[in-house]
């Protein structure tokens, strides 16, 4: 007699999450570059009633809940089958909770049409606009962030989300997400792991649109220094081994140089985010 363990089960499906929908299938093919490889960024935000543009992306908005749904639903019919959530709450509570309740909204109009991915982090939660939770010093409280992500990627998945983006650059965040999610019956569910993410200017527009510029300070004490290669390749290892199924690095014009050498000391298939149009 066999036992199924988590791990058991964890281990059996790191090798189908990528292969078990159509839209999965397109976007890891090697043969060619199509539209199915494309991932359409979607800021919804829950305050508001009228779509918003955001300063420096021309034709660009924030939208709330119904004209996110209106704007997925063009962009669909165009063929776009990949949408990355960014979902920006009014006001702090339940981490995730507003994520999850967009997500249900998506996918109970559009269901397996698309594949929409949800970035995990707390920078549109936070007082502070930043990516972790701090203490009275300052300081992350790495526990508290650790754990406030996996509580918005449980409901998320719970809410039907096809996949995880996390993008905070916290240290073992991706094992934290991938046991969180085999633990709660979501191993088929993927991460799209942000495992070279650089500190950079050309974020302003999209913090704009994801309101979460810092109030205080900058991000370069969690974000990568884009002159550390070593440390660049280093993150995407590190998300590699800790479950990530994807990898991804940002921003994406000044990073094409590495995609190469990750991929190579990965074996995982490499994105590039193009932040602010840049």
């Amino acid at each position: 007699m066999s036992v199924s363990t988590p791990a058991a089960q964890a281990a059996r499906w790191s090798s189908l999450r990528l292969r078990q929908s159509a839209h999965l299938r397109d976007f890891c093919a090697e043969t060619s570059f199509t539209a199915a490889h494309l991932v359409q960024p979607i800021f919804i935000v829950e305050s508001l009633k009228v779509s918003e543009a955001i300063p420096g992306l021309d034709g660009n908005f924030r939208l709330g809940i119904n004209a996110a749904l209106d704007t997925i639903a063009g962009d669909v019919a165009a063929g776009v089958r990949h949408f990355l959530l960014f979902p920006v709450p009014t006001a702090p509570g339940p981490f995730g909770a507003f994520a999850a309740r967009a997500v249900e909204a998506i996918k109970r109009r559009f269901g397996n049409e698309l594949c929409l991915w949800v970035d995990i982090c707390l920078c549109s939660s936070t007082a502070d606009g930043h990516c972790a939770i701090s203490d009275a010093n300052r300081r992350i409280d790495l526990d508290a962030t650790l754990a406030a992500l996996e509580e918005m990627t449980l409901r998320i998945a719970d809410a039907g989300a096809d996949g995880a983006s996390p993008s905070d650059m916290m240290d073992g965040r991706t094992a934290r997400l991938r046991g969180a999610l085999d633990g709660g019956g979501h191993g088929a569910v993927p991460i799209m792991s942000y495992s070279t993410k650089f500190a950079s200017r050309f974020y302003g527009p999209f913090r704009t649109a994801a309101g979460s510029a810092p109030k205080h300070g900058t991000r370069e004490h969690y974000q990568i220094d884009v002159r550390s290669r070593t440390d660049a390749i280093g993150s995407s290892v590190r998300c590699a081994n800790e479950g990530a199924d994807l990898l991804m690095v940002k921003p994406g014009m000044t990073s094409i140089d590495l995609i190469a050498p990750i991929r190579e000391a990965t074996g995982k298939l490499v994105g590039a985010y193009q932040v602010s149009g840049e």
